[in-house]
């Protein structure tokens, strides 16, 4: 029984792989060291990491917060995973947000995929040079865009509301210290025993 499923789950992979990649024959040790090695580059968001935040909500209050980030590799390095929690001044978890980040071969662009205060989306995240990246949020005629820099253990990201015509409308700043290490998320796997 276990390898009829075996058979059936290698044929679905392979039916679902595009056809120029079927037809190119590629081998996923190579499709995976290529993600590996694109991925090295978000390597300084893995770790644990706190400091002060603060968002604009709808009402136009501003929420200050204690945030946290965690991030870690993945599929041995192909993917990475984070988690962001704002916690309010009496210590109640404000926000709480999850996101894979990945990166493919085939178009050589980096993929985010967020959840977050009950929306979720896939967004384009493209690293920059200072150590940092840029992904955005169209909205209509507006874009929300975020820009991090993480650099000496310091992780700060601002998101802007960018209206044609306007000038930016900044609505969100964290400012993070690396406070550590961390196994998260690749420890704790099921065994095979």
């Amino acid at each position: 029984m276990l390898k009829h499923r075996l058979a059936a789950f290698a044929l679905l992979v392979a039916a679902g792989a595009p056809a120029h990649a079927r037809a190119q024959g590629h081998d996923p040790a190579a499709l995976l060291a290529a993600q590996r090695t694109a991925m090295a580059r978000l390597s300084n968001m893995d770790g644990v990491w706190r400091g002060p935040a603060w968002t604009l909500l709808p009402n136009g209050t501003r929420l200050d917060v204690t945030h946290t980030e965690r991030a870690g590799p993945f599929l041995d390095g192909a993917v990475k995973v984070l988690e962001g929690r704002g916690y309010d001044a009496g210590g109640a978890v404000a926000f709480n947000a999850f996101a894979t980040i990945s990166y493919d071969p085939a178009t050589q662009v980096y993929s985010m995929r967020s959840y977050a205060q009950g929306r979720s989306g896939d967004f384009v995240l493209t690293p920059t040079a200072n150590g940092g990246y840029t992904w955005e949020i169209p909205a209509g005629p507006m874009i929300i865009r975020y820009t991090a820099t993480i650099r000496d253990g310091v992780w700060r990201e601002v998101g802007d509301r960018i209206m044609p015509g306007r000038e930016p409308v900044r609505f969100v700043e964290m400012n993070l210290r690396r406070v550590g290490d961390t196994d998260w998320p690749a420890a704790g796997a099921v065994s095979a025993h």
